[in-house]
């Protein structure tokens, strides 16, 4: 018997809550405010651009955190061509990438970087909810693709970045290309040009 097939589902999840707990701490220290600086939770933020976007629960750009649930979820299922790992450590692995991602685009780097080159000119970064907020949609999304055939996963996708993109001219295939590629002529279509 492997040493990961003696890790009990007890262990997998005080294990994800520890990460969790170890990420919280993480954006307080970095300077993330708990909640939204007008002082109240939605359960849901539809404008983006405003001061009050990626600082409630859900968003728009929630739909791009299930979104990389999918995408760690079938990036980690391909080491089961060299490994047969279980899909708790499949997720504590996608777990440790979300939060990565969220510690990251938290810096001050990526904020001026969204900033600069995005439409996002009033961000500042994403409440702590937020933030933990898109980790459990990316979970979701990865639970959701553990159990969904792969051509209804794709057209999940597909369904999500174009109703996305539809109603905000926005989406994680253009907030990626922005990002690492930025097209004047991308900002100005998302600016209503």
């Amino acid at each position: 018997m492997k040493w990961y097939e003696r890790i009990s589902l007890k262990t997998y999840i005080l294990t994800a809550v520890g990460m969790i707990f170890i990420f919280v701490l993480i954006l307080f220290l970095m300077g993330q405010v708990p909640i939204c600086k007008c002082g109240y939770v939605k359960l849901w933020h539809g404008v983006t651009v405003s001061s009050e976007n990626s600082q409630h629960i859900s968003d728009w750009y929630s739909f791009s955190h299930i979104i990389h649930g999918f995408a760690f979820y079938w990036l980690l299922r391909m080491t089961k061509k060299r490994w047969v790992l279980p899909v708790g450590l499949l997720f504590l692995g996608a777990l440790f990438l979300e939060i990565s991602w969220e510690i990251f685009e938290n810096t001050d780097f990526i904020i001026n970087r969204y900033r600069e080159v995005t439409i996002s000119l009033d961000y500042y970064g994403d409440s702590v909810i937020n933030s933990v907020s898109d980790v459990l949609f990316m979970a979701a999304g990865f639970f959701v693709a553990r159990k969904a055939p792969v051509w209804l996963t794709i057209l999940l996708v597909i369904v999500m970045e174009l109703f996305v993109g539809y109603f905000i001219r926005d989406n994680l295939t253009l907030n990626i290309i922005m990002l690492l590629y930025p097209l004047e002529a991308i900002k100005q279509w998302q600016m209503g040009g």
